[in-house]
């Protein structure tokens, strides 16, 4: 075995992914302080091909120098728009036809290896603030709360982790 050359790849250029399919997925990022987690969430978006990142309230937003040095680049090929609030973001998502998914631990959540993402249904996933996480508003908008299982004596992982994990999940099921 030899690791590959990142000209081996084969990856699409940035018009190209402009333009290809994308997973039927909107990323809600609710308040999230660290930039350094909004650029991440923003190189795991390209990764996957969401078809847009809101960044709501408090998140920062590009460009900034912070955000760039975990993005490196994803911030000019994932589509994205910052909102003042996430509740609105929402219900224009909800209005569009996206399920919202809240990615909280709630009384009522879903663990996420027992939810199955429907194949023809458009998604939008809210990451919550790392410490006080998804907006107590945005769970009670929510179609459905999902949890990542966890046995460690740690109470949530880091917002990035957590997108990865989930992101990776809905595109596993809608064939991303």
């Amino acid at each position: 075995m030899r690791k590959l050359a990142n000209s081996e790849l084969n990856r699409l250029s940035r018009e190209e992914f402009k333009f290809s399919p994308k997973l039927p997925v909107a990323v809600v990022l609710d308040n999230v302080r660290s930039l350094h987690n909004v650029g991440s969430v923003f190189r795991t978006a390209d990764a996957f091909g969401v078809e847009i990142l809101y960044l709501c309230g408090i998140t920062g937003s590009p460009p900034h120098r912070e955000i760039e040095k975990t993005a490196l680049g994803a911030t000019l090929s994932v589509n994205w728009k910052y909102s003042g609030t996430t509740i609105e973001t929402l219900a224009l998502l909800k209005k569009e036809g996206y399920v919202i998914i809240s990615v909280e631990q709630v009384d009522k959540s879903i663990k996420l290896d027992c939810f199955t993402p429907e194949r023809g249904r458009k998604y939008a996933l809210v990451f919550g603030h790392e410490v006080s996480g998804v907006s107590q508003a945005a769970v009670a908008f929510s179609d459905a709360c999902i949890e990542i299982p966890q046995s460690g004596t740690k109470h949530s992982l880091n917002i990035a982790v957590c997108a990865g994990i989930v992101l990776w999940e809905f595109a596993s099921a809608l064939g991303g």
